[in-house]
């Protein structure tokens, strides 16, 4: 499977913002929102991720593994890289 799609999600201390997301090992990450935007610079991030799981799926593509995971979890806060 060349493309999987995903629901996404940016959490802040005030808001929960929703995406639909869909990553190709060949493309790059289409991003929509679910009416609320987070922002540039927070959208920027979930972007980096997105890409950073294609990569991967790709790789994993070639070693015959499956190659999307089935949930991605990432978080920064406070001691993780966060503001």
């Amino acid at each position: 499977m060349a493309s999987a799609g995903y629901r996404a999600a940016i959490y802040t201390p005030d808001a929960e913002f929703e995406y639909a997301l869909r990553l190709a090992v060949d493309a790059p990450p289409e991003l929509t929102d679910a009416g609320v935007r987070a922002g540039d610079a927070l959208e920027a991030q979930l972007i980096a991720i997105a890409k950073q799981v294609a990569r991967q799926a790709g790789k994993r593509r070639s070693e015959s593994a499956p190659p999307w995971p089935r949930r991605v979890l990432r978080w920064k806060g406070p001691g993780r890289g966060g503001r």
